[in-house]
């Protein structure tokens, strides 16, 4: 029995989000022809949810922005799977089962920053008719601080791609006879596939199968349970009380620990990125017909947060319960990490246990496909049509395929060398490093949207600053990792206001693209 212990630190854009330890168990379950049937029909499924979208992506506005025509709860739908990647959804479960709920103030904080998103992001994104978030940063400051955005996010992507394939293929080679080479072939090559062929498009309704499949796997784990506790749901709450499993709040004052205010602050900063300065994001509110859909689209995310974050905890919490009271049914061995993937190939009937593990697939592949498409979107749009301004838009629609296949290529590749080869320590580091990137790029924007005298030298200036400022806290601190988004975003926003003071520029950047006076041109 071999234990390879693994615990990294992705960048879900700007931030750096802990992940699972994978414990590597030598006892492992058998996937039955119907789980096989299972997950292969909703592999062809989603495959053919792209190839139908096929045939509509004649333009760039179409590849990259679907022709804004999605309606709001399809782009909605979208966000809420593009965020809920199979590691959030296999580590949530996993963080209630081992300890508390603690961690569910995040999904609180994503409530309250949809109307920050709403009114003083959105319009700017919306109103300029940009089809990237970093084009913005343009209009507003200059083309080098377009480029450090687009640059700095594609960086966070490639760094973030390998490890969305790659962690949910070994939690499951872990419990099941899944081959984890096997796993990401098939997880890779369907996304690229109809992400090549379908676009934004077929991306945002994949997504929203995926969407379906998410909760409906984790709502069927919780059902099955029930039906095996005594007392059912009740059962399994007084079994959760006894045990402090429901606990949510920390008291403590300490910045070292998760106390109720390093949780509550740091996702606040957290969560401003992935709607305030993600591409991955934003492009799937600058695919609705108009900006009050597009606003819907952000609350639709902000409200099924709340639902869903209580049933992936009360999952947790249910895994506990029905593990206390059949102790025998679980290896020694297994890490927290992987109970869910053990649960599910253990304990669910034959054809079930592929539904739930077609949800582990939903989550992974509806990261996967984001990132292909909304990085083909910032290369072709802010680094290609620069260099050439007058190609045809039939050509950038080619290089949008051609690089969305090598992006998957690449992805896959990645994934494939970190199962192979012992560098996960250094790909850790790697992905640390990136990760600090993101506080400033959220720095840059707020900076840009709500100060008129801000340019593109503070703006650059902050961006660097905050980067040193995260990796001595991260070097030479006990500073938790959730107060990085917050230090970094007001470091940069600071640092880039009196950087912009002190510049010798006969006059400021674009200050009419500030809250001051954008609103009143409305």
């Amino acid at each position: 029995m071999t234990t390879c212990l693994w615990t990294s630190m992705v960048p879900a854009f700007g931030i750096l989000t802990p992940i699972l330890s994978i414990t590597v168990s030598g006892v492992r379950s058998s996937f039955r022809w119907a789980d096989y049937a299972t997950l292969g029909v909703y592999l062809v499924a989603t495959l053919g949810i792209g190839l139908y979208f096929s045939g509509r992506e004649k333009t760039t506005r179409d590849f990259f922005l679907g022709g804004e025509r999605v309606p709001w709860w399809a782009a909605g739908l979208s966000i809420f799977a593009t965020q809920l990647s199979a590691i959030t959804f296999m580590s949530i479960p996993a963080k209630a089962f081992d300890a508390d709920w603690t961690y569910i103030i995040i999904h609180v904080t994503i409530v309250l920053v949809a109307p920050v998103a709403v009114f003083f992001y959105l319009p700017f994104f919306r109103r300029l008719k940009l089809t990237t978030a970093y084009q913005y940063l343009e209009k507003r400051f200059n083309a080098a601080v377009c480029v450090l955005g687009a640059i700095a996010y594609c960086l966070m992507q490639l760094a973030r791609m390998g490890i969305v394939l790659f962690l949910p293929s070994l939690a499951l080679s872990t419990v099941t006879d899944l081959n984890i080479y096997a796993s990401i072939l098939v997880m890779g090559v369907v996304c690229t596939v109809y992400t090549t062929f379908g676009g934004i498009e077929g991306v945002i309704w994949t997504d929203v199968v995926q969407a379906v499949v998410l909760l409906g796997g984790a709502l069927l784990c919780v059902a099955i349970i029930a039906l095996n506790v005594e007392g059912g749901f009740t059962g399994i709450i007084d079994i959760g009380i006894h045990n402090n499993k429901f606990n949510i709040v920390n008291f403590s004052w300490t910045w070292t620990s998760t106390s109720f205010w390093v949780v509550f602050v740091g996702n606040f900063f957290s969560n401003l990125a992935p709607y305030c300065a993600d591409q991955t994001v934003i492009q799937r509110y600058l695919t609705t017909p108009t900006e009050r859909q597009a606003a819907r689209a952000i609350w639709t995310n902000a409200v099924m947060t709340i639902p869903a974050g209580l049933i992936f905890f009360f999952l947790g919490t249910a895994l506990f319960a029905f593990y206390a009271t059949r102790p025998q049914n679980l290896d020694p061995n297994l890490g927290s990490d992987a109970i869910l993937p053990w649960f599910i190939v253990h304990e669910l009937p034959s054809g079930l246990a592929g539904l739930v593990v077609a949800a582990i697939f939903a989550a992974t592949m509806s990261t996967f496909d984001s990132i292909l498409n909304s990085m083909a979107t910032v290369l072709v749009t802010d680094l290609y049509q620069r260099l050439k301004p007058g190609s045809a838009d039939s050509l950038r629609l080619l290089l949008a395929q051609i690089i969305t296949v090598i992006l998957g290529i690449f992805g896959i590749g990645c994934s494939l060398v970190m199962a192979i080869y012992p560098i996960k320590s250094m790909w850790d580091l790697f992905i640390v490093l990136l990760g600090l990137l993101g506080s400033g790029l959220v720095g840059i924007f707020t900076l840009g949207i709500f100060t008129r005298r801000a340019n593109s030298f503070g703006a650059i200036t902050g961006f660097v600053c905050s980067t040193v400022v995260l990796f001595s806290i991260r070097q030479y601190t006990q500073i938790h990792f959730f107060l990085y988004p917050a230090i970094g975003i007001v470091t940069c926003f600071s640092v880039g206001y009196l950087g912009s003071l002190f510049a010798k520029q006969s006059k400021w950047c674009s200050s009419d693209l500030t809250i001051y006076e954008f609103f009143k041109k409305k």
